[in-house]
């Protein structure tokens, strides 16, 4: 079976830290893939608004998640507190990427959960079709990666 790779950014210059609570671990007793995508979205509205920017509407346009990739590396667990880096790259016309690095600290050891990317792409919410990156978010993104 062919699993996905990713490329991360060599640096990180944003990240929040997140608790484990009980309700993001599932049956098999660690945190569930659906939570480390809830997680996700909170650290990347921090990150937009850390950076000035609005998930929902920027100037007019807004962002849209085109896709999604996360590899899972190791468990976390009830009681964690998911440290969460995130950081802007791979700019187009239309939009950009978020990457995520997800870890954790048991023991005196950081132990990586997960590294995730999302495909971000501008979207004009009252047009309902895709839209320009604009070049003021573009540099404020760019100012926090």
């Amino acid at each position: 079976m062919a699993r996905v790779k990713l490329d991360l950014p060599a640096s990180f210059n944003f990240s929040l830290q997140v608790p484990v609570r009980i309700q993001d671990v599932n049956y098999g007793g660690h945190v569930g893939n659906d939570a480390i995508v809830s997680i996700m979205h909170e650290a990347r509205i921090q990150f937009l608004h850390s950076a000035g920017c609005k998930e929902l509407d920027h100037d007019g346009t807004g962002l849209i998640m085109a896709d999604l990739c996360t590899v899972y590396k190791g468990e976390g667990f009830q009681g964690d507190i998911f440290e969460v880096a995130v950081a802007a790259g791979e700019y187009s016309a239309f939009g950009f990427d978020l990457f995520y690095r997800i870890t954790t600290t048991r023991e005196e050891k950081t132990i990586l959960i997960a590294e995730a990317k999302t495909g971000m792409v501008c979207f004009d919410y009252t047009q309902r079709k895709v839209a320009k990156l604009p070049p003021a978010m573009k540099e404020q993104l760019m100012s926090k990666s």
